[in-house]
């Protein structure tokens, strides 16, 4: 095949609450581009999602994620500082550990999304 992709732009739901999911994710760095009250399209550098106000647990539970940043340990100390679960409930937030594949932080969002957070 000659053509080639050039990036994914994923599909992420939001959980019962999307503006509060908006919320959410401005935390994490990442910016509301464009949208309305069922899609908005987020990014972070050159990490790009459509956050949809869609409320399905069996995918939310089951759905993964992962995303690049610049330095992890200034990533994690950024979010470790805005004490993320106290604030949105559901949210678990676990500090960067070593993993045969390489070093991540994970976290689950509102919705009940697990994400992997890598350098």
């Amino acid at each position: 095949m000659k053509t080639q992709a050039k990036t994914l732009y994923p599909f992420v739901p939001s959980g019962a609450d999307f503006k509060l999911a908006l919320r959410f994710f401005e935390e994490l760095g990442f910016v509301k581009e464009w949208g309305d009250e069922s899609l908005a399209g987020l990014r972070f550098g050159g990490a790009y999602f459509l956050l949809q106000n869609i409320n399905i647990p069996l995918w939310q539970e089951n759905q993964m994620l992962t995303y690049v940043v610049s330095s992890l340990d200034e990533y994690w100390k950024e979010l470790s500082e805005k004490d993320l679960p106290a604030k949105y409930p559901g949210v678990k937030l676990g500090a960067p550990k070593q993993f045969p594949w390489g070093r991540e932080l994970h976290f689950i969002d509102p919705a009940g999304v697990c994400w992997h957070v890598r350098e």
